[in-house]
């Protein structure tokens, strides 16, 4: 049985993602270590250009990794944790569960590390130096300042490893913002 074959019967002949059924193809989940169908999972179009290329990523498209990211199939799991991490998204992170052998194989890429995207509460990618503003009012933990809603805040920095946090100065004091609570200008 081909490894198609194999994948179709496991998945009911739906993209082990989104759960769609149109146009459905195999994706071997990097680093490829010749796991034959076990390596493997069956995704849709959709699914795999986002997967492919992050500049694709629709934030809304990826709801389904509620659901996908509890499979019984370690290669779906690692996918999920992958996109989760892209997305930003570290309640479900926290929630999924990975052995240790999969959770290194979930860690490691082919690319020489994943790349930390920053998005605004739109969906708008955000670069070093960009200017935001507060779409909230936050209070500055281990201050009693609380940031405004309306705050302009010029020349963010971006943390490299958490793609939810940026830093940027409020009142002359650097503070950490969670990118969901900021619109780029």
């Amino acid at each position: 049985m081909s490894i198609e074959n194999e994948l179709q019967e496991r998945s009911g002949n739906k993209c082990e993602l989104c759960a769609a059924t149109n146009d459905l193809s195999v994706y071997e989940v990097p680093p490829s270590v010749n796991r034959g169908a076990y390596g493997n999972i069956l995704t849709c179009d959709t699914c795999l250009d986002q997967i492919e290329d992050a500049d694709k990523m629709e934030k809304n498209h990826w709801h389904c990794l509620n659901d996908s990211m509890w499979s019984e199939e370690d290669a779906v799991k690692v996918v999920a944790f992958r996109m989760l991490t892209r997305l930003g998204n570290q309640d479900l992170l926290d929630m999924i569960y990975l052995e240790d052998d999969v959770k290194k194989w979930a860690e490691a890429t082919n690319e020489g590390g994943e790349k930390v995207i920053h998005r605004d509460s739109n969906g708008v990618i955000l670069n070093s130096g960009d200017s935001v503003v507060l779409i909230k009012d936050l209070p500055v933990k281990g201050s009693s300042m609380i940031a405004k809603r309306g705050t302009a805040v010029r020349r963010i920095s971006l943390d490299h490893e958490n793609a939810e946090y940026i830093e940027g100065k409020v009142d002359g004091q650097l503070i950490v913002i969670i990118t969901k609570y900021v619109k780029k200008t």
